[in-house]
């Protein structure tokens, strides 16, 4: 039995069975879809059928249910051979839903599709639904709302697919139907010379993902976060000195599952931020649990794989036998240039996440060579594991001590992915954030949402002044995608112009660095 995510209430998500014939057993999870029914339903089901094959059963019965309804019931669309097809029907990515109770009678269905259905672009993760259709003589079944059952199957669905972006025009007279289901409405609009209405159903993957992994940082750190214009940043300046630190450490869930790849993160994570404040990593130190010595030489041959791949040696640490399993590694850096920009000033300050202002470029660099790491799909790009040393060396020094130039702000890219971090970023600076989605570096075979919301082998945020040169990072791609604006939070603009809500305000709670010389 497979299992999908299905839309409730208030825009949370919960498991839905699915049957071995793709279909989802209504009846089971009537209550989970939002219905009111006033007894069980346990004989209507939902199946999915690919929009461009004809001769599907289920999508001969959706077409023929949509021609009864739209063409002779309602004179919606022209009754000639085409009716209501549209080119929805030929992109081989949409898909149709229909209903159909025990003895096989056809309840209803609906279409959802990317938006833009020339299938040779890239999908941006921006889908409609459309063509939502229940048989006359299931309007008023007893016990089941097709309609609404439909609809929160189609917003399950573009959820499962990756969509950030999900609306549908509906019919003025359903739209009370829609905003009892959670969609939010944009604008009135008209489809085939009839009124309809613009719905938005408020996909939170973002929101949820910053909500799990950042804030509730500002309230537990409090104290503790450090302070200055470094506040929030990725390390930390260790005062009179030129040296940078930075701890991090990994899910021991993670350490449990896949011990080597824990050690080789365990100094990514940590070299990668040392980089997105411009330091050199000079030195790591680990502390490792294990339950036994095995487990922990499993670990620490992670580690020292990637310490020797980024040339930055392990001086020391500490090591524990039978406990459950941990990892944790503080890194060391400099921010004085060794190379030509020796000759300028003696030392180069920190580049902090709270230089942004208003007006800025945002630029993403990213490593896009790579896949999903095995066991982490949509969650961990693992880019670096089969990168030569050199790439690897190269990309961590791309805003250095040693760097032609150096952005205003900077910030790594970390487990809230690049919104949530670009909302860091943009939180320490006391700015809020556009991303342009479509021009967002992007690797072939990861959606837009999870490439928005994973953990990256290397993605570093910069805001600079427009034109400012991009960083040299080696095989990494960079592109200018957003820039920074005066109200709180981050907001998704796409390619029609229109402004998505991804982000209502801070990320963290630590609030605006305050500023200091240097820092205005």
């Amino acid at each position: 039995m497979r299992r999908v995510l299905g839309a409730v209430r208030g825009g949370g998500l919960t498991a839905v069975p699915l049957l071995d014939d793709h279909t989802v057993a209504l009846g089971a999870a009537d209550e989970i879809l939002g219905g009111r029914a006033r007894r069980p339903t346990r004989d209507v089901t939902i199946a999915e059928a690919p929009a461009v094959d004809a001769r599907h059963p289920d999508v001969r019965a959706h077409r023929a249910l949509r021609r009864a309804v739209f063409v002779d019931e309602q004179a919606l669309f022209r009754d000639d051979p085409v009716g209501d097809l549209d080119e929805h029907d030929h992109d081989p990515r949409a898909v149709v839903l229909v209903a159909r109770d025990a003895a096989g009678a056809v309840l209803g269905g609906v279409r959802l599709a990317p938006a833009d259905p020339d299938a040779s672009r890239n999908d941006l993760g921006w889908w409609a639904g459309s063509r939502l259709v229940v048989a006359p003589t299931a309007r008023r079944r007893a016990g089941t709302r097709v309609g609404a059952a439909l609809v929160r199957a189609a917003c399950a669905r573009a959820e499962a697919a990756g969509v950030l972006r999900f609306e549908a025009d509906v019919q003025a007279a359903n739209e009370s139907l829609f905003r009892r289901l959670g969609w939010q409405r944009v604008r009135a609009t008209t489809v085939a010379g009839r009124p309809h209405v613009r719905m938005r159903w408020p996909v939170g993957r973002v929101a949820d993902l910053v909500a799990a992994t950042k804030a509730p940082l500002g309230e537990l750190v409090v104290g503790l976060a450090g302070s200055g214009v470094h506040l929030g940043d990725d390390g930390a300046p260790v005062p009179g000195s030129d040296v940078v630190a930075a701890c991090d450490a990994v899910l021991p869930a993670m350490v449990e599952r896949d011990p080597e790849w824990a050690g080789w993160c365990g100094v990514l994570v940590n070299v990668n931020d040392l980089a997105a404040m411009g330091a050199a990593p000079v030195a790591l130190l680990d502390a490792v649990g294990a339950r036994d010595a095995s487990f922990a030489h499993r670990v620490l041959t992670g580690v020292r794989a990637a310490a020797d791949a980024y040339g930055v040696p392990v001086i020391g640490g500490h090591t524990q036998l039978e406990v459950p399993a941990s990892l944790a590694i503080t890194a060391l850096g400099r921010t004085t240039p060794t190379g030509p920009a020796a000759a300028g000033p003696a030392s180069r300050r920190p580049v902090p996440a709270a230089g942004g202002r208003p007006g800025m470029a945002v630029r993403l660099t990213a490593d896009l060579g790579g896949t999903w790491r095995p066991g982490y799909t949509g969650r961990q790009w693992d880019s670096t594991s089969t990168r030569a040393p050199a790439d690897l060396r190269a990309m961590v020094a791309a805003i250095g001590p040693d760097a032609a130039h150096r952005p205003a702000a900077a910030k790594d890219v970390s487990m809230a992915g690049v919104v949530g971090t670009l909302g860091m970023l943009a939180e320490a600076s006391g700015t809020g954030a556009v991303l342009d989605v479509a021009a967002v570096p992007r690797p072939v075979g990861a959606s837009v949402a999870d490439w928005l919301t994973c953990f990256p082998g290397f993605g570093l945020l910069t805001a600079d002044e427009p034109g400012a040169p991009a960083p040299s990072a080696g095989p990494a791609t960079s592109a200018v995608c957003g820039e920074l604006t005066g109200t709180a939070g981050v907001a998704l603009r796409w390619p029609d112009g229109e402004v998505t809500e991804a982000i209502s305000g801070g990320v963290t709670g630590l609030g605006r660095a305050p500023r200091t010389e240097g820092n205005p």
